[in-house]
């Protein structure tokens, strides 16, 4: 079967996905038809890996411009948060964790010497399953943590403690971890994103007015009207917005993020890098500042080169 992909087949078939689904879905569904062919060309299987020809044009990686929530969009949405998982959203805002991740945040990744967060795990679904795993690309990573969100992150242990959480790494078979997790079920179960989105966050992105209340159907079950720009990864835009407005450079952020290539991160937050016009007005002022003051303390202190001034003649050939 992969011996007769020609790449004019896949040519079409992303043309029909882009027109049906979008750039993103088409984009991600190549990657996975991509990767296949390069193994089949790598166990010989075929000569040539058909998603490569020049007829093939890969989906390109559009962005729709990130709007960060105002402050009090953010505060809202902490305090309607019940007590016991307040600290997950603003954990989300102040250090720009992934859901996942801070489902899997334990008691050992909180570095309260060094005043970071070391994100080494995330509890993910596999199947039917629910498992931890390294954090999104398998990159571990140090995020800063703020005085103020270390006295946070204290004062919630303190009142709610921790609670060990064994699940298998990796696979659903995967050697078994356990962790000291501080956010669980009030039955001591890990978090899981579909029931913590539907219990606990999107009545508070409801109570923050992000969204509308929900409707009811005939069964009397809730309906949102929420699309993926009213997730927890808004928290993240946020957490960039605030960090970028601050003087934190791509790079840096990058890292904290967690993101593949500081080029992601450029792409999808150029707009909210700060003008450089008033650094650089700033900049020369402070320059001009410092020159004018040495132009002062010469004449105070050499006079007589100020008093021996004489206006240039000019010559004919300069008239």
């Amino acid at each position: 079967m992969v011996k007769s992909i020609l790449p004019s087949e896949i040519a079409v078939w992303l043309t029909d996905l882009m027109t049906t689904y979008g750039p993103s879905t088409a984009r991600s569904a190549f990657l996975v038809l991509n990767g296949c062919l390069e193994l089949a060309a790598a166990d010989e299987l075929i000569k040539r890996n058909p998603g490569q020809s020049k007829v093939v044009k890969k989906p390109p990686r559009r962005f729709s411009q990130v709007v960060a929530w105002a402050d009090e969009t953010v505060e809202q949405i902490i305090a309607a948060h019940p007590e016991r998982y307040r600290l997950i959203p603003t954990i989300g805002s102040a250090a720009g964790l992934r859901q996942g991740e801070l489902f899997g945040l334990a008691l050992e990744d909180f570095d309260f010497d060094e005043g970071v967060i070391r994100v080494r795990r995330q509890i993910k679904r596999l199947g039917q399953e629910w498992i931890y795993a390294l954090p999104k690309n398998d990159k571990e990573r140090i995020v800063p943590m703020s005085p103020r969100l270390a006295e946070l992150v204290k004062e919630h242990i303190k009142t709610f403690g921790t609670t060990n959480i064994t699940l298998p790494w990796e696979q659903v078979d995967g050697e078994l971890r356990t962790h000291a997790l501080l956010f669980t079920w009030g039955d001591d179960r890990a978090l899981r994103a579909d029931l913590y989105n539907l219990l606990v966050w999107k009545p508070a992105i409801v109570a923050a007015g992000v969204i509308p209340p929900p409707a009811k159907d005939k069964r009397g079950r809730k309906h949102y009207q929420a699309d993926y720009t009213a997730g927890m990864h808004a928290l993240r835009h946020y957490f960039a917005s605030i960090t970028l407005a601050d003087g934190v450079n791509i790079k840096e952020l990058s890292e904290y993020l967690g993101h593949y290539d500081p080029g992601f991160t450029l792409q999808m937050y150029t707009h909210m890098l700060p003008s450089s016009h008033d650094r650089a007005r700033q900049a020369v002022d402070r320059r001009l500042e410092r020159l004018g003051l040495r132009l002062t303390e010469q004449r105070r202190s050499r006079p007589e080169i100020v008093a021996g001034y004489e206006e240039p003649e000019l010559g004919p050939e300069l008239v």
